[in-house]
């Protein structure tokens, strides 16, 4: 497990592109035959994927956790962006098809990742997050998210967001968690910005093309950075920093937030001619 380690709004301001990248990039996911995780200071989120092949791939305890097992003290949210798989939890077998998600309360002792065909294996994108009670293992389909259409074409941001892991849907301690799904020909995304000082979020970006990027806007208001972001990379958001985008195309991604409350409108709106 990498640990991560994420600079303050002082050291961010006189960063350059290599250490932003290194800070608040997850390039590493989506391994073939492997988990990969990343443990980060803020929150104590982790990241990670499962991507199994023709064997099952079992989700083992950290040394960085000082857990028996890896939910001992933690919940964890799912998201399939791959083809079908099955998460086994606990000898309960759930089948995940692309864009399924699943929620894992704490106290679940044994959990394991399998592909449905290993030729076309499951992507399963895993976040994090500590627990203080339990909550039951849940899943729902996309058809039983929250959906919220927004935007329009006139401003390239028509969307729509699926809510899975909030107060109105997957009951969770911490962990709220769904994606949103850009129309074609829209591109922006959280524009006009906000930051919410309660809840570090982060961003998974995926459904694009090999050579197309998202320009992943971050930083305070009066200090706006940027990240190169491709198909299935990572941006970490503290609760300090602005997260919005716009990509070189419609792309679709996860977000997922942990922190002080479960409000999924509990944000401090910006307006763009603040942004510098």
């Amino acid at each position: 497990m990498e640990v991560r380690y994420v600079a303050d709004p002082t050291r961010y301001a006189r960063m350059n592109t290599e250490e932003l990248r290194r800070d608040f990039l997850v390039d590493t996911l989506f391994t073939p035959n492997a988990i990969n995780m990343v443990y980060c200071d803020i929150d104590r989120t982790i990241i990670g994927s499962a991507v199994p092949g023709v064997a099952p791939l079992a989700l083992s305890t950290a040394d960085e956790l000082r857990a028996a097992y890896f939910t001992e003290r933690r919940e964890l949210g799912i998201l399939n962006i791959g083809a079908a798989g099955r998460v086994v939890a606990d000898g309960k077998t759930y089948t995940l098809e692309n864009l399924d998600a699943l929620y894992i309360g704490r106290g679940t002792r044994d959990i394991s990742f399998e592909s449905v065909d290993a030729a076309n294996p499951a992507q399963f994108y895993l976040l994090s997050y500590p627990a203080h009670t339990t909550y039951p293992t849940t899943q729902a389909s996309k058809a039983q998210a929250a959906a919220v259409p927004l935007g329009t074409e006139a401003d390239a941001n028509r969307r729509t967001i699926y809510k899975y892991i909030h107060p109105g849907g997957i009951k969770s301690c911490q962990l709220v968690m769904g994606f949103t799904q850009l129309a074609p020909g829209s591109v922006w995304n959280t524009m006009p910005p906000h930051t919410h000082a309660r809840r570090s979020e982060v961003y998974l970006y995926f459904n694009l093309a090999p050579q197309a990027r998202v320009f992943h806007m971050m930083g305070s208001a009066t200090e706006t950075r940027h990240l190169l972001v491709a198909n299935g990379q990572v941006a970490i958001s503290p609760s300090w920093s602005i997260h919005a985008g716009v990509g070189t195309g419609a792309y679709t991604f996860c977000w997922g937030m942990g922190g002080e409350n479960q409000a999924f409108d509990d944000m401090d709106a910006l307006a763009i001619s603040q942004l510098r």
